[in-house]
């Protein structure tokens, strides 16, 4: 079960992940420096640490996606997130989204350089079980999306 993909429905996921930097510096801009403070519900990071938890994010993908390319049936590597996420309130929110950014145009540069077979590669994650390399892709636009609808909910209760 791929909690992720799942929020991608009919969308197409090298659009949808093309498109979220763009999304994220628009949340940035209309949160300013109070709004990144601010979570969309209680014990929920802020959205401070959403950025920060990106840029990290976005590093684990880039390296799954290219162990997966080289290995063959790859076991893909988990990661406690919040473990990771311990700093992440004292991070800049600006440098995180600037090398989430930085990463995503090198990974999309990757993913449009493959030819279609590469997608159908497989590899094994412990917790989901067996996936392709276009299912690693979808899981990356459907985090993607469930962060995006996070930043919504934020700025729709900084309003009110």
């Amino acid at each position: 079960m791929n909690p992720y993909a799942t929020q991608l429905g009919n969308r197409n996921p090298l659009e949808v992940i093309a498109k979220t930097p763009q999304a994220l510096e628009a949340h940035f801009k209309r949160l300013g420096p109070e709004g990144l403070e601010h979570s969309y519900a209680s014990g929920k990071w802020s959205a401070r640490s959403l950025f920060a938890h990106l840029a990290d994010a976005e590093l684990a993908f880039s390296f799954r996606l290219r162990q997966v390319l080289a290995e063959p049936h790859h076991l893909i590597q988990t990661f406690d997130q919040e473990a990771w996420a311990r700093p992440y309130e004292s991070l800049d929110a600006r440098t995180a989204l600037d090398a989430f950014s930085a990463v995503r145009r090198w990974n999309l540069a990757l993913l449009h350089a493959l030819p279609p077979n590469d997608f159908a590669k497989h590899a094994t994650h412990p917790e989901r079980g067996e996936l392709t390399f276009q299912s690693l892709v979808d899981t990356m636009a459907g985090h993607d999306l469930n962060h995006l609808r996070q930043f919504d909910a934020i700025e729709s209760q900084s309003k009110s």
